[in-house]
Parts: C-alpha cells; sequence; structure tokens
C-alpha cells in the first residue's frame, strides 16, 4: 500500500469539508438576503449588512439593529458508474447553519456591530465500504465565524466599513485505506482523522456609495484566510501486521487558503414598493494550487494537487413591499465551480450551480419582523474523475447533486 496514497485522501478531506462543506458552497448568512438571491452588498435592509457589506451599517435605520436566524440544509448526492456497475448516494443528515448580527450607532458617523454565523457546517456519510470507501466514508465539520466591525459615514452618500474575522472549527474524517484491504477477521482497514480547536485570522472591507436617493453602489472585499492544522490526531485501525510501513496513530499539519473574495453590487429603488438588485462575485481559487500536509511518522511529507481556477457568481434580487406588514423576495443566482477536469472527488462533486430564493418579512410591529427564505440549488450533472494518485489509476463517474434550504429569522430595531 502506497503511503503517499493514503496522505493525499487525508488532503481530500481537509479541502473538501473546510472548502466546500461536504461537496457544497452554500452561503446562508441572512434570510432577508438569500430570500433575494443572496444579494446584499448594496442593499441596506438589517444588521444581517454587517455580513454582506460592512460599510452599510452607518445608514441602518434606527440606533440598534439585531438579526437572529437559522437555517435547515436538506441535500444529496448521487453517484454513478455504469462501467463499473455502481450506483448509490449519500446519507446526509441536516445541517442547522445560524447567525446572529448586531449593530450600534454610537454617533451620526459612526457604528459598531458585532457578527456570528456558522458558514462550514456540515455532515457527510457515504454507505459502509461502498466503491469510493478509499476515498471518503463520512465527513463531520463544524465551525464558527466572529467577526466585530465598524462602519464611518464620510458623507450623507459615502460610507466605508470592516474589521478582523475570527475562525473556530473543528474537523472529523473516516476513510478505508484501500477498496479491499482488511485484517485477518475481515475488517476493512480504515483510518479517522480528527482535529478540534482549528482556529485562523482574515478581514473583510466594504465601501457604499449612494450615488441618489435610489441607487447605491457598494464593494466588499473578504481576505483569504490561511487555515492551520496542528498536531491533529491519525488513528489507524484495523491494519494488517504484514502490511509494510509505519501505520502507527500519529499527529499531522497541514495549511490551507480560503480564497479571497471580492463582491460588487448595485442596488435600485424603482418606486416606493420595488427594489432590484445585482451582486457580482469573484472568488480567488487559483490560490489553491496544493495541499501540503506533513505527518509525524515515516509518511512524511505529502503533496497533492489542487489547480483550482477562480470562479464567479452572478446573483438577482427582487424586493416588492406590499404594505407596512407585508414584504416579499425572489431572487436567482449562478455560481461557478472552481474544480477543473480530473480534479473531482466524492466529498466535493461540486459542478456549476444554479441557485432559485424566495421568501417574504412579516412585520410584527415597527421594531420586531420575521424573516423567512428557501433556497434550491441544483448543480448540474458531472461525470468526471480525480486522475492524480501516485499509482496512475483514477476514480470518477457521474455524480448529481442538489440542496433544498428553508430559513427563519428575527430583525428588531430601535
Amino acid at each position: 500500500m502506497n503511503i503517499k496514497k493514503i496522505c493525499f485522501i487525508i488532503c481530500v478531506f481537509l479541502s473538501g469539508t473546510i472548502i466546500y462543506a461536504g461537496g457544497y458552497r452554500i452561503s446562508v448568512q441572512g434570510n432577508k438576503q438569500l430570500a433575494m438571491g443572496h444579494t446584499g452588498v448594496a442593499v441596506i435592509s438589517s444588521a444581517e449588512n454587517i455580513f454582506f457589506n460592512p460599510a452599510s451599517m452607518s445608514f441602518l435605520n434606527g440606533e440598534l439593529n439585531v438579526s437572529l436566524g437559522v437555517s435547515g440544509v436538506f441535500s444529496n448526492v448521487a453517484f454513478q458508474n455504469q462501467d463499473l456497475g455502481i450506483s448509490t448516494a449519500t446519507d446526509n443528515s441536516i445541517r442547522t447553519p445560524v447567525y446572529a448580527y448586531g449593530t450600534y450607532k454610537i454617533n451620526n458617523w459612526l457604528s459598531a456591530g458585532l457578527a456570528v454565523y456558522t458558514p462550514y457546517g456540515s455532515s457527510v456519510t457515504w454507505p459502509t465500504d461502498w466503491a469510493g470507501s478509499h476515498l471518503v466514508n463520512n465527513i463531520e465539520l463544524q465551525s464558527i465565524f466572529i467577526q466585530p466591525t465598524v462602519s464611518v459615514k464620510l458623507s450623507d452618500h459615502l460610507s466605508i466599513g470592516g474589521g478582523p474575522i475570527y475562525a473556530i472549527g473543528s474537523v472529523n474524517f473516516n476513510r478505508n485505506l484501500s477498496r479491499t484491504l482488511s485484517n485477518t477477521e475481515g475488517a476493512r482497514t480504515n483510518v479517522t482523522i480528527d482535529d478540534k480547536g482549528i482556529t485562523a485570522w482574515g478581514y473583510n472591507v466594504g465601501l457604499l456609495f449612494r450615488a441618489s436617493g435610489k441607487l447605491n453602489v457598494g464593494i466588499s472585499y473578504r481576505s483569504e484566510i490561511i487555515v492551520e492544522a496542528e498536531n491533529g490526531d491519525a488513528d489507524f485501525e484495523n491494519v494488517p501486521s504484514a502490511l509494510p510501513g509505519d501505520f502507527s496513530d500519529t499527529t499531522f499539519d497541514a495549511s490551507l487558503p480560503l480564497p479571497a473574495e471580492l463582491t460588487v453590487g448595485l442596488s435600485y429603488q424603482i418606486n416606493n414598493k420595488v427594489l432590484v438588485a445585482f451582486d457580482f462575485n469573484r472568488a480567488y481559487w487559483n490560490v489553491y494550487k496544493s495541499l501540503d500536509v506533513q505527518f509525524d511518522n515515516s509518511a512524511g511529507l505529502s503533496r497533492n494537487p489542487r489547480n483550482y481556477k477562480n470562479a464567479s457568481t452572478y446573483r438577482f434580487g427582487l424586493q416588492y413591499t406590499a404594505n407596512q406588514r407585508f414584504v416579499l423576495r425572489g431572487g436567482f443566482y449562478f455560481d461557478e465551480s472552481p474544480i477543473q477536469d480530473g480534479f473531482y472527488a466524492p466529498e466535493t462533486p461540486r459542478n456549476d450551480s444554479v441557485g432559485f430564493t424566495g421568501g417574504f418579512t412579516i412585520n410584527i410591529n415597527p421594531r420586531l419582523a420575521v424573516d423567512t427564505s428557501f433556497l434550491y440549488l441544483r448543480f448540474a450533472e458531472v461525470t468526471n474523475s480525480y486522475d492524480f494518485f501516485d499509482d496512475g489509476s483514477s476514480f470518477g463517474g457521474t455524480y448529481k447533486s442538489n440542496a433544498f434550504i428553508p430559513g427563519i429569522g428575527l430583525s428588531y430595531k430601535l
């Protein structure tokens, strides 16, 4: 058994879960903005603005704004290889990403806020000992991002904002060491990788220009975040004693870049009832050329090519204010995949996708509102493989993926 091949699979775990949350790069950081196609860089709505564009906090109505919310992620991935007669699907539990935002207007020109959200929570399980079990059996990921932010109003038309991002997370991954390897009792040989308390730092900045009473233009930038896994646990089980190499339990270190993102957009108030918005997002995935993992045993250093490309997302949103009590929203977005041919793996079979969104707000009174949203995300069917094993082999087939995500939240202003 090739040690480097084993190390590659561990790398796949890290890249797949931390970046894609189990194969999906789903954005659910605000029910109002998600309902509008996840536009928001130029939309002034609620405390959700602290995530979408920190500069816009200065233009929020009220001295205090608070937004809380939760979503339910129902997703599945189906895999088929007709040549091998293989057909299977993931057994995914429900995930519930949450967010909590609060902003406070200190004076007419200075506002401060705090955001807490969970952008990369996931749980993905393939059937035990399935055809791709040598790549992945199951993945679990938990994360929380904490973002303190300030916003400065430079004039009645222009504001800026920004602050640091502190990320905390944990990961757990299991896979079989090969397609067939087992011990003398017939139990499949597998490895579990686990690390808790992973932390990383980044930052975000934004600018909002109110060109007129109807037109807003916004820009938001999120920095690259370097995720460092240090002294994580690697637990090998059911390894035959005759197998050459060092398969004793050990620790590992790894470094992984989460890409920088730039979002530009505009919103236009057509009349007192209808608002439209457009966002363009560019994620700089080309920084992710390879993932290197250092093991503290004879496995040594493993280098694993990923060769991602930059990818864009195009978002459209519409808001209709029926009356003082009821606001209806809808939207659409197209999201490009950064994964290139030959780099597809079972935990990240992510092709180009389209998202259809909708939702509404019910204003209970002038201060308190209930916000709802839904997202149906459909990935284009893709037939592809991962072709960079050391022994020249590959694993591939046809992947079909989709997700349905309802959400509910509360907004409060004072």
